[in-house]
């Protein structure tokens, strides 16, 4: 295995699971110590192809915990010479953001924001967001449940305990 197929392989494992102990990486990457795992990853963050690491929470089971989260679709203007670029860069800046992608189809952007409730949300879009001048459109939608994040079932559905008779 190359360094390059070493150090994708460790991006899948740390993606799968950050905790995995290096021991376990090394043998699963064929590396010669723990050392050269460690380099490994360290170039990784480096490279700022490893940006972080953390956990997968089901924050509806913490109590006393308010979060709401919502997609919000924009349709902007782009800048002359320089795309869509920097108005990314103007709204990615905002604490309340989580994610932002370009996308295709009627609107431009895709961004995820959070907020403690409904109206911390409300305030980002209308103070924040509509006054661009670039931006000519949002559509805001609301999360209601999570099913599933990043690959893992959050809601599995109540187990059926009824016993089976038949005749």
């Amino acid at each position: 295995m190359t360094r390059e197929e070493k150090q994708n392989k460790i991006v899948e494992i740390l993606h799968e699971n950050c905790r995995t102990p290096l021991e376990e990486i090394k043998n699963a990457v064929g590396a010669d110590s723990l050392a050269e795992v460690g380099e490994m990853i360290d170039e990784l963050m480096e490279k700022r192809v490893i940006l972080g690491y953390g956990a997968i929470v089901d924050w509806d089971k913490l109590e006393n915990y308010d979060n709401v989260v919502a997609y919000i679709e924009i349709k902007v203007t782009p800048q002359r010479y320089k795309g869509f670029d920097r108005i990314a860069e103007r709204i990615y800046r905002y604490d309340e953001v989580k994610e932002l992608n370009l996308i295709s189809g009627t609107y431009d952007f895709g961004v995820t924001v959070e907020g403690k409730n409904i109206k911390d949300i409300s305030l980002f879009v209308s103070e924040h967001l509509a006054p661009m001048e670039s931006i000519i459109g949002t559509a805001t939608h609301f999360v209601l449940k999570r099913y599933k994040k990043d690959g893992i079932v959050i809601c599995e559905p109540p187990k059926d305990e009824r016993e089976v008779i038949s005749i």
